[in-house]
C-alpha cells in the first residue's frame, strides 16, 4: 500500500513580489534589464552623505566607482606601468585597486584620488590575503582539519592587523566553495567537502577579519567567494562547468555563504563557473533573487578577475557591451580587471539597457563600504605603524595552528611519537630540507622574505643530542632515482627515519588541477626503498589536497598528514613528531583509493542498489575495494578515546515545535582511555531515512574538539533544530521543509561511526 506522507512547510523564502528564477534568468538572457529592478537596500547610517554625493557625480564618475583595476607587485606610483590607474584615480573614474600593498605605496595612490580628483572619493584597496599576510598560516584546508574554527579566526585576526597597517582594506577571503573534487587545485583554499564544517569556518574567519568595526585600524572587509557552485567544477578542472539542481545548490553550496553573511561579511565575489548553463557573473537568480532579495544582502558584489569579460567566451554575451549589460543587471556591482562597465556603461544607460536606479544602487553599495571602513575620514594609514614582519606572537600562533591542523592517518605499534633521546635520525625526502611548505596563495613578498621553516632544521633542534643525517633521495617531481641509494644508506645507519614527501605548493591552488593525485615523480619509490631496509621509519605528507596513497601505505608504520603548514612548518611538524603536541586533527575531506573512484565523499545519497559485496548488481567497482582509503572525519591520536552512543533528550518532536524554534538535545560521552592527554573531535551526523527528496546517508550537524587528560571523561552537548533536520526543495523561490518521519542521529569519532539513536518527527 502506498503511503502518502504529509509535507510540513517550515518556511518559504521569497514570495509573490519576487519573480521566479526562470523568469528572472529569462529576462537577463533576452537582453532586458532584470524584471524586478534593483534589489531594495535597507536604510544605512551614511545615506544622507551618499545621496549628496550621487547628486554631484557625473555618469562617468559613477561608472568609475564600479571599476577595480590591478596593481603591479613592485611598481609604486609614478613608475610608468601604473599610469593608467593613476590617471583614472585623478579623474575620479576608479573605485578600487587590487594587489597593492605597503603603507607608502597605498598612501601615495590614495593621495591622488583624495587630493586631486574632483570629488575626492577615496579608493578601496583589495588583496588576496588568503591564509596570512606576512605571517603565513596553514592552508585553509589544513585549518579545517583542526575542526576548531578559532584556528581560522586567529589567522584572520593576525592577517587583518598586518594587512590593514600596510594600507589594505579588503581581503578576497574566505573561500567557501564546498567540493567533492580532490583533483581541483583550489580545494587547498577551501575547507573541504562538507557544507556545515565549511560554514562554521567561514563565519569564524569573517569575524576574525572584520571584528567589531571595520573602522578599526586592525580589521579588513571580508569577501565570501566564489558565489556560487565553483567547487562542483566537472572533472576537477578549474573554471569548468557546474550543472546543479536547485536543491543541491541550496543544501550543499549555499549554506556557507549564508553563514558568512550572517557573520557580517561585507562583500561577495561571483564565481567563474556556469550554474546550470548560466555563468555566475550573469546569473540573476543567484546574485539578485537569492543573494540580494531573499537574503537581503546590502554589501558589494565584485566580479572575479576578468569574470565579466569571460561572459563572451562562455557564449552568454555577444561582446563587451552585452557583457556589461548582463552582469550589472544580474547583480554584479564592481568589475575586476576588465573594463566593460566603464567602457560601455554610458551608452547602455542612454539606450535604456541598464537603468539609472540600478547604477545608483551599485554605487551606493560601494560608497557604503568606503564609509563603513572610515576611508572618508581617514583615507591614509600611519606609515610609522606599518607591520613589517611577523611578530613573535604571530609566529607562535602560526606554529600552534600548524600542529593543531595535522592529522595522524596511521600509527602502528606506537611508531609515533619519536623520542627526543633517540641516538640517530635520518630525515630524507624532497621536502625534508625544503622551504616549499607555505602552500598556495602566499603574498609574494612574504614568500621571499619569510620562507617556511625547514623540517630538517626543526628535527635537529627538537632532538639536539641525536645524530641527524639527511639525503634528498629524489626531486619532488623528478623520475630520477639516482639519489635514493643515499637515502637508503642514511636510513640503514639511523635508529629511525623520517620520510618527508608530498606536493610542491605550485601543484595546488588556482589553475592547478591534477588528473593523477598520487605522489608525484619517484617519491613512492623512495618510500618503498626505505621500507625495504627493515629499519623503523615514519612518513610525513606535505600537500595541498587529498592524495591517492599507493601500496606503500600498507607497509608504513605511521603516516602524518601535515598539509602545507605555513611559515612555522618545520617547528609545527617537529612538535607533533616528538609528541610535544598530541595530534587531534581530523580529515575535512575524503581520501580516495584511486583517481578512478572520484568523486567519493561521505555525504552522498544512497542508490536503489546500495553496495552489497555478495551481489554483483549493486553500486560498486569490480576492481577496487569499496569505500574510501580514509573517510571524512578520520584522525588518530597518541592516546585512545571512547566515544559513546548519542543520547536524545526526546525521541519524538513535532514539526510544528521545530518550526517554533524548539530543539532536541543530544548528549555524547567521551573518555580518554589512554595514558596521556589528548584531543578528540566528537562528531554528530543525521540521516533522514525517507524524504520527498533523497537525502545524504550522513550530514554533519555538529562537532566539538575537546581536550581530556588521561582517564578523564566529559559530556558533549548538541542541539538539533529545524535547520539541522529539514532540507531545501527544488523550488526556485526557495522552499525549506521539515517532514514527519524517522531521523537517525549518529555520533562518533568519524563519519564512519555506526552508533545511533532514532528521532521521530511527527
Amino acid at each position: 500500500m502506498a503511503v502518502i506522507r504529509r509535507r510540513t512547510l517550515l518556511s518559504a523564502v521569497g514570495g509573490a513580489a519576487v519573480a521566479s528564477g526562470a523568469a528572472v534568468q529569462g529576462a537577463a538572457a533576452s537582453g532586458a534589464p532584470a524584471a524586478a529592478g534593483p534589489a531594495p537596500l535597507a536604510p544605512g547610517p551614511h545615506d544622507a552623505r551618499i545621496r549628496a554625493l550621487l547628486k554631484r557625480m557625473t555618469v562617468e564618475e559613477k561608472l568609475g566607482q564600479l571599476q577595480q583595476l590591478p596593481w603591479t607587485w613592485d611598481t609604486g606610483p609614478g613608475g610608468g606601468e601604473t599610469k593608467e590607474i593613476e590617471d583614472a584615480a585623478r579623474a575620479g573614474r576608479l573605485g578600487s585597486v587590487l594587489s597593492i600593498l605597503g603603507a607608502e605605496a597605498t598612501n601615495a595612490l590614495q593621495r591622488i584620488a583624495v587630493e586631486e580628483s574632483r570629488l575626492g572619493i577615496p579608493l578601496l584597496f583589495g588583496l588576496d590575503v588568503i591564509h596570512g599576510f606576512w605571517t603565513t598560516f596553514p592552508i585553509p584546508l589544513a585549518q579545517a582539519a583542526s575542526f576548531d574554527p578559532e584556528v581560522s579566526a586567529l589567522d584572520a585576526e593576525v592577517s587583518a592587523r598586518e594587512a590593514r597597517s600596510n594600507g589594505v582594506h579588503w581581503t578576497f577571503a574566505p573561500m567557501m566553495d564546498v567540493t567533492h573534487e580532490p583533483r581541483w587545485g583550489r580545494i587547498a583554499e577551501g575547507n573541504g567537502e562538507d557544507p556545515y564544517l565549511t560554514a562554521e569556518f567561514a563565519a569564524a574567519k569573517v569575524r576574525g577579519y572584520q571584528g567589531e568595526s571595520l573602522r578599526a585600524k586592525d580589521r579588513v572587509a571580508a569577501c565570501a567567494k566564489h558565489f556560487v557552485g565553483y567547487g562542483g567544477a566537472e572533472g576537477g578542472r578549474d573554471y569548468n562547468t557546474v550543472d546543479v539542481s536547485e536543491s543541491r545548490l541550496r543544501n550543499h553550496y549555499l549554506p556557507p555563504f549564508k553563514a558568512a553573511l550572517d557573520a557580517g561579511a561585507a562583500t561577495v565575489m561571483a564565481s567563474f563557473n556556469t550554474v546550470s548553463g548560466i555563468p555566475a557573473h550573469g546569473n540573476t537568480h543567484t546574485l539578485t533573487q537569492i543573494l540580494k532579495r531573499e537574503w537581503k544582502f546590502g554589501g558589494v558584489v565584485v566580479s572575479d578577475w576578468t569574470g565579466v569579460q569571460e561572459l563572451i567566451p562562455h557564449g552568454f554575451a555577444e561582446d563587451g557591451a552585452d557583457a556589461a549589460r548582463l552582469t550589472l543587471n544580474a547583480g554584479v556591482d564592481m568589475e575586476m580587471t576588465s573594463t566593460h562597465l566603464v567602457d560601455h556603461g554610458a551608452k547602455l544607460l542612454a539606450q535604456g539597457a541598464i537603468s539609472r536606479a540600478r547604477l545608483d544602487e551599485a554605487v551606493t553599495r560601494i560608497l557604503r563600504l568606503k564609509f563603513t571602513l572610515g576611508l572618508f575620514e581617514k583615507p591614509y594609514v600611519d606609515e610609522s605603524e606599518a607591520v613589517d614582519e611577523p611578530s613573535a606572537k604571530a609566529r607562535a600562533a602560526a606554529r600552534e595552528a600548524g600542529a593543531r591542523s595535522m592529522v595522524l592517518l596511521k600509527n602502528e605499534d606506537g611508531a609515533l611519537p619519536l623520542s627526543t633521546s633517540v641516538g640517530s635520525i635520518a630525515v630524507v625526502g624532497p621536502f625534508a630540507d625544503s622551504a616549499d611548505l607555505l602552500g598556495t596563495w602566499v603574498i609574494p613578498k612574504a614568500q621571499e622574505r619569510f620562507p617556511a621553516g625547514k623540517i630538517l632544521d626543526a628535527v635537529r633542534k627538537a632532538a639536539p643530542k641525536a645524530k641527524v643525517t639527511h639525503a634528498r633521495g629524489t626531486d619532488p617531481e623528478g623520475e630520477d632515482t639516482g639519489g635514493i641509494a643515499a637515502a637508503v644508506a642514511a636510513a640503514k645507519a639511523a635508529e629511525v627515519t623520517v620520510v618527508v614527501v608530498g606536493e610542491p605548493a605550485a601543484m595546488s591552488g588556482e589553475a592547478a588541477a591534477r588528473s593523477d593525485i598520487t605522489l608525484p615523480g619517484a617519491q613512492e619509490k623512495l618510500i618503498e626503498a626505505v621500507a625495504a631496509t627493515g629499519r623503523p621509519y615514519v612518513v610525513v605528507l606535505v600537500n595541498g589536497r587529498p592524495l591517492v596513497l599507493g601500496d606503500w601505505l600498507a607497509k608504513a608504520p605511521a603516516v602524518l598528514e601535515a598539509w602545507h603548514p605555513g611559515v612555522e612548518a618545520g617547528n609545527a611538524v617537529a612538535d607533533v613528531l616528538f609528541g610535544k603536541v598530541n595530534p587531534g586533527g581530523k580529515l575535512p575531506v575524503t581520501f580516495p583509493r584511486s583517481a578512478g573512484q572520484i568523486p567519493v565523499y561521505y555525504n552522498h545519497e544512497n542508490t536503489g542498489r546500495p553496495y552489497d559485496p555478495e551481489n554483483k548488481y549493486t553500486s560498486k567497482y569490480l576492481d577496487l575495494a569499496h569505500g574510501p582509503r580514509f573517510p571524512f572525519g578520520h584522525g588518530l591520536s597518541y592516546t585512545r578515546f571512547e566515544v559513546g552512543a548519542p543520547r536524545l533528550g526526546a525521541d519524538r518532536i513535532s514539526a510544528a515545535a521545530l518550526r517554533g524554534g524548539r530543539t532536541v538535545e543530544v548528549t555524547v560521552s567521551v573518555r580518554n582511555t589512554g595514558k596521556r592527554a589528548g584531543d578528540e573531535v566528537v562528531q554528530l551526523y543525521v540521516h533522514d531515512l525517507a524524504a520527498s527528496l533523497a537525502q545524504p546517508v550522513r550530514r554533519l550537524r555538529g562537532f566539538r574538539r575537546v581536550t581530556l587528560e588521561a582517564g578523564e571523561r566529559t559530556t558533549v552537548r548538541f542541539a538539533l533544530g529545524a535547520e539541522d533536520l529539514g532540507f531545501w526543495t527544488n523550488s526556485p523561490e526557495g522552499e525549506f521543509l521539515v517532514e514527519p518521519g524517522a531521523i537517525d542521529v549518529y555520533a562518533g569519532a568519524s563519519s564512519a561511526t555506526e552508533q545511533k539513536r532514532t528521532l521521530r518527527i511527527t
